[in-house]
């Protein structure tokens, strides 16, 4: 069985969440598996043109693949945060999501000049806080070597919104569960 049939069989779908008309796709437990989350991980790695020096992670389950990508690959680690969550100097980048708008953050400092960093993932559905994530890394004067996305929501533009980046993604499936 495939890593992203695994997602999908033991992922969950929660309607309703964080607020009405809002369907939740929660990888979790698809992580908590670990040959699931080994195959996500090794898939995710693979095939980055060029390689990657950092892997980044979006707060907050994005964190978890990020992690567990650096220390199976051997190279850097970088927490790109939520609002509020850093001290000192940092790089603020706003976006919009589907319910809302959100700020991301990371402190320059803690990103080598030059990097090639492949930004992780759970799930794409707008593709506002990759892009966020990407001015970022752009801004902190390193490059963005590509996307590595678990789930990939169909018609609701993350994808387009990623289209000047390489961006592997493991499943794609319709934003609407009615579809």
């Amino acid at each position: 069985m495939t890593a992203a049939a695994r997602v999908l069989e033991l992922s969950e779908t929660i309607p309703d969440f964080p607020k009405p008309g809002i369907v939740f796709r929660d990888l979790t437990p698809a992580f908590a598996d670990p040959e699931t989350l080994r195959r996500v991980v090794d898939e995710l790695g693979s095939g980055v043109a060029g390689g990657f020096d950092v892997v980044a992670g979006i707060e907050a389950r994005g964190f978890l693949l990020a992690s567990a990508l650096a220390y199976s690959t051997g190279t850097r680690l970088l927490a790109i945060r939520k609002e509020g969550k850093l001290p000192g100097d940092i790089l603020r980048e706003e976006y919009s999501l589907e319910y809302g708008t959100a700020a991301l953050e990371l402190k320059p400092t803690t990103l080598p000049a030059g990097s090639r960093v492949l930004i992780v993932d759970d799930v794409l559905a707008t593709g506002g806080s990759c892009r966020a994530a990407a001015r970022l890394v752009e801004r902190a004067g390193a490059i963005v070597a590509g996307f590595g996305l678990v789930l990939a929501l169909d018609g609701l533009g993350g994808i387009e919104a990623l289209r000047d980046y390489p961006v592997r993604v493991l499943l794609t499936e319709s934003a609407d569960p009615s579809a």
